[in-house]
């Protein structure tokens, strides 16, 4: 069987264990949520909030918008064109040194066109309130992505292109899996080496949060090692919680925003979302869809190397030499732009069931309207957005899906709800 053919045998292979993951591990039955719910849930929340998250939203578009579409154009021009063949040959003839470095500088340029956009998201976080962080800080955190992008990022250039080199019939294979198993490996390493990096984690102080916190998890099976307090404060207004880690680094990690600015049944409700993640181990099905994916990308570059108007049009004459690095770049974003709306079905899907979880877990859905509710009005969320823009983009159920949703498992559970705790808490604003 030649490589080409096996190629082709393997990437039919990891399409089929793909679509039977997601097919088995994604909850594709969404959460009820009645649209009459959600009306009644958005008249019922503060206009001059509503108000205040859409008109938020809609100064932070332009930045968004044109963020994305700079970030696209500019990387079908560097890999669609001779251009960024052209930059990676500036830095000599040695193929290491143009993987690593000439890579690198790609990868820079790419991301530099659209950091004075990122400049304008930060203007407009701070002229609302959410950001709490000075230009230094924020200049910082900026160097610190650049700098684990940099050495995550370039080795990986290095290996990739090092078995390119050594393996030129079969290098499809080894980078397929060596790319699955850095995507596994990051995914367990993340939050114990790179969180810290960006935020600093003290246990909570012992008391009644931290005990029903710990006890919450208990009651759900869920082991836990310790209950975190991340400084968030220190760069956003913006409240969140999150479980993190496995098995013996799973911890609890609750913004000092939240704690601050929520009442703890409220806080006890996110958490008990978050411990829905763990429980349907979520990170580990976007470890194994991610995994996957990866593979079938190296799989599917490997396949394109056949496509000689393709490589003319990036001045390469294959994609396993150095120079190929914008290519690369540019097919990864417009298969990005392609899958885009896909993964933020599936993300939808997972966070409504963990909200389904955080309900049958505390059996409270009027602390969970309250809760949503003021996240809604302390993130400036738009609370019932664009349909269109919802779709596409969309990561979690909007306000008053989630609200809906809560009202429709308090039916079916025969539990009482206020409608009054629709609205947000004394203080939420």
């Amino acid at each position: 069987m030649s490589p080409r053919t096996a190629a082709l045998v393997v990437l039919a292979v990891l399409i089929v264990a793909a679509g039977v993951a997601a097919l088995s591990l994604v909850p594709w039955r969404a959460a009820p949520a009645p649209r009459a719910d959600q009306l009644d849930a958005l008249r019922q929340l503060p206009p001059d909030e509503v108000a205040r998250g859409r008109a938020f939203r809609s100064d932070l578009r332009p930045a968004t918008y044109a963020s994305m579409g700079v970030g696209l154009v500019a990387a079908v021009v560097l890999g669609l064109t001779p251009l960024g063949a052209r930059i990676v040959a500036l830095f000599g003839g040695n193929w290491a040194v143009r993987a690593a470095v000439g890579g690198l500088a790609v990868v820079l340029i790419s991301s530099l066109v659209t950091l004075p956009f990122s400049m304008w998201r930060k203007v407009v976080l701070t002229r609302y309130g959410l950001s709490t962080q000075g230009w230094g800080g924020w200049a910082v955190d900026q160097l610190k992505g650049y700098g684990i992008g940099a050495v995550l990022g370039g080795l990986a250039l290095l290996a990739f292109y090092a078995v390119a080199r050594y393996a030129p019939d079969w290098w499809w294979a080894w980078s397929a899996a060596g790319a699955a198993g850095l995507t596994v490996l990051l995914s367990f390493v993340f939050p114990v080496l790179f969180e810290p990096i960006f935020n600093k984690f003290t246990p909570m102080a012992e008391g009644q949060l931290r005990t029903d916190l710990m006890t919450l998890a208990a009651d759900d099976r869920v082991p836990v090692r310790d209950v975190l307090v991340a400084d968030a404060s220190r760069r956003t207004r913006a409240v969140n919680a999150y479980v993190s880690g496995f098995g013996a680094t799973r911890r609890i990690v609750v913004y000092d925003t939240l704690i601050d600015r929520a009442d703890p049944a409220e806080v006890r409700s996110v958490v008990a979302h978050e411990l829905g993640h763990a429980k349907r181990r979520d990170v580990v099905t976007g470890t194994v869809l991610g995994a996957l994916g990866t593979a079938i990308a190296v799989v599917v570059v490997y396949l394109l190397d056949s496509w000689h108007g393709l490589l003319r049009l990036a001045g390469v004459t294959s994609v396993a030499e150095p120079r190929s690095v914008a290519l690369l770049l540019a097919v990864a974003a417009l298969a990005g732009l392609a899958t885009g709306p896909a993964q933020s079905l599936v993300s939808r899907r997972v966070e409504a069931r963990a909200d389904t979880h955080a309900l049958t877990l505390t059996r409270d859905p009027a602390t969970f309207i309250a809760t949503h509710a003021r996240l809604f009005a302390t993130n400036l969320a738009d609370p019932d957005p664009n349909r269109i823009e919802h779709l596409l983009f969309a990561s979690h159920p909007s306000t008053v899906e989630r609200i809906a949703a809560a009202r429709a498992y308090a039916r079916d559970a025969g539990l009482r709800h206020d409608p009054a705790a629709a609205g947000p808490p004394e203080g939420a604003g």
